[in-house]
């Protein structure tokens, strides 16, 4: 496939520095446009990051110079393709003037998550959400000339709706219960104080569990006509923050509505290949991987499966209250954030959705609601 032009918003941060990770040598894009706030424009990319990252920072990556947060004056040259990590409330502001110019927006953010006709997708689990962009993208407000956004869940919804999808499409969900402890680098850098983390649990994450309960409904929704039919199951979630690096790990149990043995549960998990075929880059072989290890997954030990892509889970036992309990651990920065939202880009890739992208002459502000 040839290489296609991309951009990253909201380039500086942890997520914008995974984003320069995955996409660096990716075969199917090429970096050609960073954007930050206004105090790191005009500087390279290396005068303003701090780079945190294990890998080193790409030299023609640091020699960039940053671009202000708007499409506006860089008409001609803004890549079609925006991979966005920004906060909610500024991708609330920017993410649809972006669309407007005609790009499709690759968003991290929750802002625009549950809106109605902008897709919530994890390619493996919902891929034929991707088909609410046609009248996304055709919208007055949007311009009328091919821009959209799309988003990837929440870093702690991904590796519990992956997990839960070989489950629901065999057996069906009538409710699920989830306790999660979640990585520092969810809070983004600095992150949560030491003095708050160290030694310490915080039984308190601002709008996490609300967010999983939501977007696993519309994620594991089915497409009817124009909109999303939300699952019909309950699910209940408790989100902690602990002293973990990287790595979400998760509690889960379930109920499910037909009866399933151990060894049944396990084959749907291991035979979770939906992906199979398409050669997608970043699509880890197996999705949803078991470990039988009485102590597994852990996140120091696991999160980097699959190249930080795989879901893994493990302790897989009979619940005294629902049906069935286990772990579920995924990487929130890599699966829960910029990796997601890449892999993203390559189905749309595969599906010809970012052929028809058009940048229009004087951009116009998008109103989503």
């Amino acid at each position: 496939m040839e290489r296609r032009k991309v951009g990253i918003l909201g380039a500086t941060g942890m997520v914008g520095q995974r984003f320069i990770q995955l996409l660096s040598n990716h075969p199917w894009f090429e970096i050609a446009w960073l954007a930050a706030s206004d105090r790191s424009a005009g500087k390279t990319y290396g005068e303003a990051c701090r780079w945190k990252l294990e890998t080193p920072l790409p030299a023609n990556i640091a020699a960039m110079t940053i671009q202000p947060n708007v499409p506006e004056g860089t008409v001609g040259e803004l890549p079609k393709i925006i991979f966005a990590a920004l906060d909610a409330d500024v991708a609330r502001e920017l993410e649809p003037k972006f669309a407007a110019a005609g790009c499709a927006v690759i968003s991290n953010s929750s802002a625009f998550r549950m809106v109605a006709d902008v897709p919530l997708v994890i390619p493996e689990v919902n891929a034929d959400h991707l088909a609410l962009i046609e009248a996304q993208s055709t919208r007055k407000e949007n311009g009328g000339n091919g821009g959209y956004i799309v988003t990837n869940p929440n870093c702690s919804t991904i590796g519990l709706v992956l997990a839960l999808k070989p489950l629901a499409d065999r057996f069906g969900i009538e409710s699920v219960f989830v306790t999660t402890m979640q990585a520092v680098s969810g809070a983004g850098y600095p992150g949560v104080p030491s003095l708050d983390i160290l030694g310490n649990v915080v039984p308190f994450i601002k709008n996490e569990e609300e967010k999983m309960e939501e977007e696993a409904s519309k994620l594991l929704g089915r497409l009817s006509g124009a909109k999303i039919e939300m699952l019909d199951a309950k699910v209940s979630a408790h989100c902690n923050r602990v002293a973990v690096e990287d790595g979400h790990t998760e509690c889960v149990s379930i109920k499910l509505r037909t009866k399933a043995t151990r060894e049944q549960i396990l084959a749907a998990w291991s035979e979770f290949e939906p992906l199979r075929g398409k050669h997608l880059p970043t699509a880890p072989a197996q999705p949803v991987e078991f470990d039988g290890g009485a102590d597994r997954p852990q996140p120091r030990l696991d999160r980097m499966r699959g190249r930080g892509m795989t879901a893994t889970v493990g302790r897989l036992r009979e619940c005294s209250l629902l049906d069935w309990k286990f772990v579920v651990l995924s990487h929130n920065t890599i699966r829960g954030a910029a990796g997601a939202a890449v892999l993203n880009a390559e189905i749309l890739a595969l599906l010809g959705k970012l052929d028809k992208l058009g940048v229009a002459a004087t951009p116009a502000v998008a109103v989503m609601a």
